[in-house]
């Protein structure tokens, strides 16, 4: 399995873990090494973090989709849950069918 040198995301297993803010200014650094490791990912790992805004959302929407969706989010950072009810998201982060 490929490895990520960014300490910000790593592959634990069939976990993608993330152990920064997942805010703007840091979206755009994190997405390379995300991508190398989000095959096979079954699970999103927040538990490490603090805050998420819309694009951090975006970035975890399109993750867990290449992921092959139904992927499970673990941890509930600082607005998360806000922006997944103003984007209609569901807990996998896929978009509500309603």
């Amino acid at each position: 399995m490929p490895r990520s040198t960014d300490p910000g995301v790593r592959r634990e297993g069939d976990a993608l873990v993330f152990a920064v803010p997942l805010l703007r200014g840091g979206v755009a650094s994190l997405w390379p090494a995300a991508l190398r490791v989000v095959t096979g990912a079954r699970r999103i790992e927040l538990g490490a973090v603090d805050r998420i805004d819309s694009a951090g959302l975006a970035m975890l929407s399109a993750l867990a989709a290449r992921a092959g969706g139904d992927v499970v989010i673990d941890g509930e950072p600082e607005g998360l849950s806000e922006l997944r009810g103003a984007y209609r998201m569901q807990m996998d982060l896929d978009f509500s069918r309603t």
